[in-house]
């Protein structure tokens, strides 16, 4: 991206978001940067807008009197959460899709959109996940993230819009609340670890799930949406990977330095998990754009404990 970028960032506080802005602000100056949510954090000192992203006309004006270039367009109804709401997450999840990559084609923005491992399901190989394999979810939030794959594709081949996206792992971060996702366990694990020594998972503790740092999830955004047209080779979204474990192996991760009693009572997030791959084969991703993770479980474990600790007024 060129310096001279207008970025909008919508879900702008969520997981990702809260993290990416202050990413993109330190390399483009944070008056080139706009977050756009339902609610603005207080104390938010950059550029930005409360606003419904369904609100298409208010949108559609904001996008044109601010002359945004870039789009990250991370507004997402996640797995747990959809399976509440399917009819939200539909029109949320797919409807504003449609809505920003007509602005795109319009306006010729660049626009970054997240899938997910929930585009996989159960009759995918779950070891070494494929690039290219069988996409049969069985989630609503997978369905949505199928057809937002198909749909970005589609607008690339049809009207050139350069529309890149990434199938995220799980992602952990101490910074915000877990947003309703299958593999939030991973991140209350941490925080309760520290509050109490005591974990009840909604996971079987042998679920092997394919997981990320937010630190490797915001570089690898900024790294793909970075790379020269021409390395782009997966206008569906590209595998991406770092990790996987147990909760189990995560768990005596952290009773290694910090004491921790964990049970296990499975919920109906299993059957979303037991759908999902154990590990994923991003090798297009390293060789297209040079991907290449930070974050191992040793220094991911350091990093949250550390984290929550300060959060918390633990030593």
């Amino acid at each position: 991206m060129k310096n001279n970028s207008r970025i909008l960032v919508t879900g702008a506080f969520g997981q990702i978001g809260s993290e990416l802005v202050p990413a993109l602000s330190a390399q483009f100056g944070s008056e080139n940067v706009w977050c756009l949510d339902l609610q603005v954090p207080q104390g938010f000192s950059g550029n930005a807008v409360r606003m419904d992203i369904e609100d298409k006309a208010s949108f559609r004006k904001f996008v044109e009197d601010k002359k945004i270039t870039v789009i990250y367009h991370l507004v997402s109804l996640l797995s747990a959460t959809g399976e509440k709401n399917p009819d939200l997450a539909w029109r949320l999840n797919l409807g504003s899709l449609k809505d920003i990559l007509d602005l795109a084609h319009e306006r010729q923005i660049r626009v970054f959109w997240p899938s997910s491992i929930a585009a996989f399901g159960s009759t995918t190989p779950r070891d070494a996940t494929p690039q290219h394999t069988v996409l049969e979810p069985k989630t609503i939030y997978g369905v949505t993230k199928v057809a937002g794959e198909l749909l970005c594709q589609y607008y690339f081949s049809k009207y050139g819009v350069d529309v890149r996206s990434l199938r995220y792992p799980g992602i952990l971060s101490w910074k915000t609340e877990p947003g309703g996702g299958t593999t939030d366990y991973a991140v209350d694990i941490f925080k309760q670890a520290v509050i109490s020594g005591k974990y009840t998972c909604f996971l079987k503790p042998d679920t092997t799930l394919p997981m990320m740092y937010i630190d490797d999830a915001v570089a690898a955004t900024i790294q793909l949406m970075q790379a020269p047209l021409e390395n782009i080779s997966i206008r569906t979204s590209y595998n991406l990977s770092a990790i996987s474990f147990t909760p189990q192996e995560l768990a005596e991760a952290i009773s290694r330095i910090v004491p921790l009693t964990v049970d296990y009572s499975p919920d109906f997030r299993q059957q979303i998990a037991d759908s999902w791959p154990a590990s994923i084969d991003d090798g297009i991703a390293r060789a297209d754009w040079g991907w290449q993770p930070s974050f191992g479980l040793t220094r991911l474990v350091d990093t949250m404990l550390s984290g929550f600790k300060s959060l918390h007024g633990k030593s």
